[in-house]
């Protein structure tokens, strides 16, 4: 018999999302969506494994003893921010749906690294041995929350597959590199069709720092930033950068999106923090998405609830002017 020891940042099984909420669908069909290829098997035999060796299975809903219940399938796929598909929450599941299609799908690889190139997502998921499932606290600036179930790879794979240079310290990610806007842009959004974000490298390759395929077992949607979106879950969710086209390895700290566009908001690390608030409001709770009429707020926890695992990243920072 195996014994395993859980991690201290895995969330367990408190609750059961009903079968109806994650809609399963036909194996063929799934794989057909999620663009895998002979990869789903990988990313089947995966998940088995992660629900045997503790990773929650997605048919199990939720985890530890904090209580948290994952986020319903539709309220993950209809609530979200995606600005270079409209403004509002629901702007993003009709906008990104109108005939445009992120497969097949290449990522360039790039910089101060050793192994560069463009790489076909199906190839690199091969390489890095299929998938696994990961249940993660999502926060977002905007003061609201949710759980979500996750498919993907650990960030820390595709940086040791690039190989980094000695004199790469941050990460520079760039959504997709289509020229053209896509339906629901605007070309005076600021965005130029781009997003990008970066990590130092020492985040990119912390055990948590996630690059999701999948949500639910599924393919993931094309408003949640498919096919590749990464998530560092003690970050605000605006970290999150979708459709990840190009990843340069760089010796200098790249200008993120918001940085750029509300300089006096956002910062570059944008770890949570109750204790710094928003210019224009308080970070110390959060409402939970789908928690119900009645459920009333929570507080908010130091690095959404991942200070044990990664406090230690930021020893002798000033995280009110690292913000």
């Amino acid at each position: 018999m195996r014994i395993r020891t859980p991690k201290g940042w895995e969330l367990r099984e408190s609750a059961v999302t009903p079968e109806s909420l994650y809609r399963r669908r036909d194996r063929r069909d799934f794989l057909k969506t999620l663009g895998l290829g002979a990869a789903g098997a990988l990313f089947l035999r995966s998940a088995a494994r992660a629900a045997d060796g503790g990773f929650p299975a997605a048919v199990n809903g939720a985890y530890p003893g904090t209580g948290l219940k994952v986020t319903p399938y539709e309220l993950i796929t209809h609530y979200n921010n995606f600005y270079e598909f409209g403004l509002d929450k629901a702007d993003p599941a009709v906008n990104a749906n109108k005939g445009w299609q992120p497969e097949p799908w290449t990522v360039e690889i790039g910089g101060m690294v050793r192994n560069p190139g463009k790489w076909d997502v199906e190839d690199l998921i091969k390489k890095f041995g299929g998938i696994e499932q990961r249940v993660y606290r999502h926060r977002c600036v905007e003061a609201w929350s949710m759980v979500v179930p996750w498919d993907g790879f650990p960030l820390s794979k595709l940086v040791a597959f690039a190989d980094p240079q000695p004199g790469a310290k941050y990460l520079k990610m760039t959504s997709w590199m289509d020229d053209k806007l896509v339906a629901g842009q605007q070309a005076d959004d600021g965005l130029d069709g781009r997003y990008v974000e970066g990590l130092r490298v020492d985040e990119a390759t912390h055990e948590l720092a996630f690059i999701a395929t999948g949500i639910y077992g599924k393919a993931i949607p094309n408003q949640n930033g498919a096919p590749l979106r990464l998530v560092t879950p003690w970050k605000y969710g605006f970290k999150g950068i979708k459709c990840i086209g190009r990843i340069e390895f760089t010796d200098r700290a790249p200008v993120n999106t918001w940085q750029k566009l509300a300089r006096d908001e956002y910062g570059f690390y944008a770890n949570v923090n109750p204790k710094v608030d928003h210019p224009r409001w308080s970070q110390a709770s959060e409402r939970v998405i789908g928690g119900g009429l009645f459920s009333g707020r929570q507080s908010t926890l130091m690095f959404n609830g991942y200070e044990q695992q990664v406090a230690s990243l930021y020893q002798g920072m000033d995280l009110a002017k690292n913000f």
